[in-house]
């Protein structure tokens, strides 16, 4: 790929983020061309100029161009071996946890449309029983691609789908449904499905079991290692961490154990590596005091955004603030947070929310980046999510938004001034570094060889992926079998048909197209002049040896033809002498029809010949 090329690829990239949101820096670069490629070669265009001018047109491409780039492809118990493995190592774990009361929470990153989350959920309730998992067990299921998370949310399968799924299983866990299967109606309370994107939106706390198969091997190495601390951070302690086939955990065997390295399956230890969340952020509650009145309005006034939900999730209060950041209206007080656009957007917040109720204390959020159209870069906000106790029972949740973007700036500017500190302290120790050169050399080696075990690591992910693209090509491709067949039955069957009213009719029937090519010659035909019905299709009448008096019957058949006004049931009789195929001369009753389309045109006819027998003395 060119520079030219290479240029107008980021720029591509750059159109996704800012108008849609998705970041797709972190991931293998590779994989995105190949991808784009595809669409490309799909749609017949030449370069990225031409589909970023067609993304522009048609906003409906971004679905298709996502659909390719997030290739969802999953399956109800993937890999068996690895799923019993699971069940044997680590669900005796999750249920030795103490107290024995205490809940078990699962987190499916990267589930796509949702069936290796409704398996964790059938191996967890066959292992508790279905009393014990309601009461017990929440399972969380996110991914960046919010149309499979509505199929996930949606829990209905088709027969396909669930062909893995054993039999027994099948019976206990899922329900006939328009459309399919749906899972149990009982065990899906405890699943919560939602839009989370693993590079930038904060993580699920306090997770037990973590599963995200065949997800990492689509980012870059940094982005990967980030990803990871992020898991770290999110696993309770202890806490399990259950990977696909091609990933690996390259440079954190400090902070994962493993219990099965061949089947990718890892326990937590050590403390989290980097900043994940960021530190609190202190916001006091000071009372106002002063009339209601006064402090409604230093609420309204104030300069930080506020959001208050109440204690059924509905959207209380906004203030100006929030209001104005948000395109909140009068209108939205009332309406269920869930619906709104702010409960997701520039953040998830729902499953945030969840975490401050459910600990009854405040879930900070670090430097939220916010791409708004028409601004050159995003802006950051930290996000503080408070639940309101009043006498110790929860009245409902306060958000706050602190726009921390100039504060960000200044960061970067003091970095900037750091990095050029460091430079010249840099060139104050040039002599001492080439004391230590030698030592450097052995370092070198030693980096070279991690650096050949990453690239084979990142060849065996390409190749993965690579596997999912054919496997998703592969299910296109039996789909559009599957109709081809169904086409071929319909076919046939009419085929049958058409053959069974000639066969019933039977005189000698032959149909001719315009040009008085023979069409369908049928069996009384093949009687009559001993030519059989492949010899004559697709021939002209007069080329066919019969014995028809052809210099008689082809003018009034172009005189047929040539008056097409005439009903398309009634047919004109015409006496023939001819040879039937022993030689023997006969006497024919010709009878002519037009044969007409749906729209009453003439584009054919059908010419019934029967034999006019001698009558006995």
């Amino acid at each position: 790929m060119t520079t030219q090329e290479e240029r107008k690829f980021d720029e591509l990239l750059l159109l996704l983020r800012e108008t849609r949101g998705f970041d797709f820096s972190g991931y293998k670069r590779t994989t995105l061309i190949r991808r784009i490629a595809r669409r490309l070669e799909a749609l017949g265009l030449r370069d990225y100029d031409a589909y970023r001018d067609l993304l522009e047109l048609d906003p409906g491409e971004f679905t298709k161009l996502f659909d390719s780039l997030l290739i969802n492809v999953t399956g109800f118990f993937r890999d068996a071996t690895a799923w019993q493995r699971l069940r044997e190592l680590v669900v005796p774990a999750l249920l030795d946890l103490e107290p024995a009361s205490r809940p078990i929470r699962v987190w499916s990153a990267g589930c796509a449309t949702g069936e290796e989350t409704y398996t964790l959920a059938m191996i967890l309730a066959e292992e508790l029983g279905a009393d014990e998992f309601r009461r017990r067990v929440k399972v969380y299921g996110t991914d960046l691609d919010e149309k499979s998370v509505q199929v996930a949310r949606a829990g209905v399968y088709g027969d396909r789908a669930l062909a893995d799924v054993p039999a027994d299983l099948r019976e206990r866990y899922f329900e006939p449904a328009d459309g399919g299967f749906a899972f149990r109606h009982d065990l899906r309370g405890r699943l919560v499905f939602g839009r989370n994107d693993l590079t930038r939106d904060a993580p699920i706390s306090r997770v037990d079991l973590l599963v995200a198969r065949n997800t990492l091997m689509y980012f870059n190495t940094e982005t990967q290692l980030d990803v990871v601390r992020r898991f770290h951070f999110a696993l309770s302690d202890p806490g399990f961490l259950f990977l696909g086939k091609a990933e690996m955990l390259l440079g954190q065997r400090h902070a994962f154990e493993p219990l099965d390295l061949g089947l990718r399956l890892f326990r937590k230890r050590g403390p989290v590596t980097g900043d994940i969340t960021g530190g609190a952020a202190g916001c006091p509650a000071d009372r106002v005091s002063g009339p209601p009145a006064l402090a409604s309005v230093a609420l309204d006034c104030g300069p930080v955004a506020q959001i208050v939900v109440d204690v059924p999730g509905n959207l209380a209060l906004a203030n100006s603030r929030a209001a104005a950041l948000f395109g909140l209206g009068p209108r939205d007080v009332g309406r269920p947070f869930h619906d709104l656009e702010v409960s997701y957007w520039p953040v998830e917040l729902r499953s945030v929310i969840e975490q401050a109720c459910e600990g009854r204390g405040p879930v900070e959020l670090r430097e939220v980046n916010w791409y708004r159209a028409g601004l050159p870069a995003p802006e950051l906000f930290d996000v503080s999510v408070v639940p309101l106790l009043v006498s110790g029972d929860l009245a409902g949740v306060s958000i706050h938004f602190y726009d921390v973007t100039r504060y960000r700036r200044l960061r970067d500017e003091l970095k900037q001034a750091n990095r050029r500190l460091e430079q010249a302290y840099t060139e104050l120790r040039s002599l001492n570094e080439a004391l230590e050169a030698t030592n450097e050399e052995l370092q070198s080696t030693n980096e070279e060889l991690e650096t050949t075990n990453e690239e084979l690591q990142s060849t065996n992910e390409e190749l993965e992926t690579m596997n999912e693209e054919l496997q998703s090509t592969n299910d296109e491709l039996r789909h559009l079998n599957d109709v081809l067949t169904a086409r071929t039955i319909e076919l046939d069957e009419v085929n049958r048909f058409v053959s069974s009213v000639v066969r019933s009719l039977g005189d000698a029937v032959v149909v001719l197209d315009e040009q008085l090519r023979v069409v369908v010659w049928g069996p009384g035909a093949e009687e009559l002049w001993g030519v059989r019905a492949d010899e004559a299709a697709g021939l002209p009448l007069a080329e066919l040896d019969a014995g028809l008096p052809l210099d008689v019957l082809c003018p009034r058949l172009r005189a047929a033809l040539a008056d097409r006004s005439r009903p398309p049931v009634e047919g004109e009789g015409l006496l023939l002498d001819a040879v039937n195929r022993r030689g023997r001369p006969t006497r024919l009753d010709v009878r002519l029809s037009h044969l007409r389309t749906e729209d009453d045109a003439v584009h054919g006819l059908i010419m019934v010949m029967k034999e006019i027998r001698p009558q006995e003395p």
